[in-house]
This record gives structure tokens, sequence and C-alpha cells, in this order.
């Protein structure tokens, strides 16, 4: 099965082409954020200041990279269970954010928001860290250094592997899975 190429970021005509089940390969600009960079993104929302990075069209990857090895921009790379970023991602879409990239499903007020904000939701596949970060070109902290690992970053990615889970039409891969697996 080929893989779609997207350049990042992009807008919703480009989110709403994508179906559950698309491989695409990601290059562009994608930002990075954890919990506690979601928590202090939602904090300034809703106390109506500007963010430190514009997120529109943004996509976030659920990731607190290790430290560059030497040569490197950026060590394993790997997602992190997108549940926790869940109570936050509403609000960001309605500001502006296009879409998500981690692991483990969403909760139904996200995908609720990916339809209505014309947003995607890939996975990356986890446990292959140090493989997903050698499609990591160049990677520089934007925001909250504070946070360590847990910062924003910018990261330039080329070929970037993910695989769509939740599209802008309601579609959810996992679902697909398990409904497929039962008939089977």
């Amino acid at each position: 099965m080929s893989s779609k190429k997207i350049r990042t970021p992009f807008g919703p005509e480009v989110a709403r082409t994508l179906r559950a089940g698309d491989r695409v390969l990601l290059t562009g600009t994608i930002l990075t954020g954890r919990d506690a960079a979601h928590k202090r993104l939602f904090e300034l929302l809703q106390a109506g200041k500007p963010f430190p990075v514009d997120i529109k069209d943004m996509l976030i990857y659920y990731v607190g990279p290790s430290p560059a090895k030497p040569g490197r921009p950026i060590g394993s790379a790997g997602p992190t269970t997108s549940l926790r970023m869940d109570p936050y991602a509403p609000a960001l879409m309605e500001a502006g954010l296009r879409g998500m990239i981690g692991k483990g499903s969403r909760a139904k007020l996200v995908k609720d928001a990916i339809v209505k904000y014309g947003g995607v939701y890939f996975a990356a596949v986890g446990g292959a860290a140090a493989l997903i970060a050698k499609s990591i070109k160049a990677a520089k902290i934007v925001a909250y250094e504070d946070l360590g690992p847990e910062a924003i970053y910018q990261l330039e990615v080329e070929d970037f592997p993910v695989i769509v889970i939740n599209d802008a039409e309601g579609n959810d891969l996992y679902e697909q899975g398990v409904a497929e697996y039962k008939r089977a």
C-alpha cells in the first residue's frame, strides 16, 4: 500500500481528504507538546492571552524526545499516549490547531472536535522511537524551555511516517479494526 505525501502545515481542505487507515508521510514543520505544555497553552487560551508559538494549521506531536546524540538534531522521539491531552485538544483545535500525532485512542470530545474543525489524528508507531527520529531533520525549542524534554519544539521533518486514526468524517481506525475482528 502506498503512502500519501503531505506538506505541513496544512488547512482543513487537506485534512478532509484523509481517511482512517491512510498511510501518510509528513514533510515540513510540526510542533511537539505534552501534558505540561498543553496545560500552559490552555491556561493562556482561557486568559485570552497569545500563545508563545503560532498553532494555526499545525500538528502537535505528543513526544518528549531524548537528548540528541552527536551529529543528530534529536534523540529518540517516539509517541506518548494521547489520552492525557484530551482535556485540552478541542479548545486548541478551536484556536486553529489542525491535528495531533500520538498513540492510543481519543475521547469522543476530541473526535467530535476533529470533525467540527476539519482536523485529523495520526498515530506514530510506538516502540520505533529511534527509527522515527531519522525523519526529524531539525529541532529547536520554541516555548517553555524550563519543561526540558516536555518543552514545545519545532521539528522539521521529512517523510515522517504516520497513519490516520481519526478523520474529519468521524471515522476511527481503531473502532473499524475491532468491528472487522469481531466479524471474522
